[in-house]
């Protein structure tokens, strides 16, 4: 049993900070993402990860420097407690995941381009903002079926939605929010909340949070990145 959770959230590192892109026209999406847009090709950031079940019995917590550099990512564990199996079987190796997704070039396949979604204008949200429902062009567990909300100054929110596959025939119900802010003029993710229906163990579910030391060779301090990041991230 204690395999079946880690099929949960390994094959989401795909979807984790790669280097940006340029949307093509056809995209509708593409007068909005490359607006001001800075494509990132560098970052070192604070990664804080928290995973846990809802029956108690897998809690864990994991911090990490990452880095993107010359197109590979890296990453050092710096302090890791909780449950040997959530730390040995999902936090570390989502790490490893995502360091084997971005270094063999397969980060594009989840990113926000016509060869991955379909895109349709869906108005507007509760809150006033924009909203760009995605369509994934293919099942894939790196793909989310959801909407993009962008706020009125077209800068990207969060993408939130369903994994378009199951990443196992343990797993269902995967759904996923992602956060962005704009630091320094590059759109970077700061956080992302994952749920996920796990056969025989229940409902699981895993945090991660960004704090960015440098983005494109530029430092970042800290009162630039907090003011860039939503209210109920910048808090934490």
């Amino acid at each position: 049993m204690r395999t079946l959770w880690v099929a949960a959230f390994t094959l989401l590192a795909g979807s984790a900070v790669v280097p940006a892109y340029e949307p093509p026209a056809a995209n509708p999406l593409s007068s909005i993402l490359s607006r001001g847009e800075q494509p990132l090709h560098q970052y070192r950031a604070f990664r804080r990860m928290h995973a846990t079940s809802d029956n108690g019995k897998y809690e864990a917590w994991l911090e990490a420097w990452t880095e993107l550099k010359d197109g590979r990512f890296s990453y050092e564990i710096v302090s890791e407690r909780g449950s040997d199996v959530a730390r040995g079987k999902v936090l570390r190796p989502m790490l490893a995941r995502e360091q084997e997704v971005v270094n063999n070039g397969d980060g594009r396949k989840s990113e926000l381009t016509d060869d991955n979604y379909e895109f349709t204008e869906a108005g507007r949200d509760g809150d006033g903002a924009r909203v760009v429902q995605i369509k994934p062009r293919r099942q894939d567990a790196m793909l989310v079926d959801g909407r993009a909300v962008l706020n009125d100054g077209g800068d990207l929110l969060r993408v939130e939605g369903k994994l378009s596959k199951n990443p196992s025939f343990w797993t269902s119900l995967v759904n996923i929010v992602r956060r962005y802010a704009r630091i320094g003029g590059v759109r970077v993710p700061v956080a992302t909340e994952t749920t996920a229906k796990v056969k025989f163990v229940g409902s699981a579910q895993l945090e991660v949070l960004y704090d960015y030391q440098s983005i494109n060779d530029r430092p970042v301090g800290l009162t630039e990145q907090r003011s860039a990041m939503p209210s109920r991230i910048a808090g934490r």
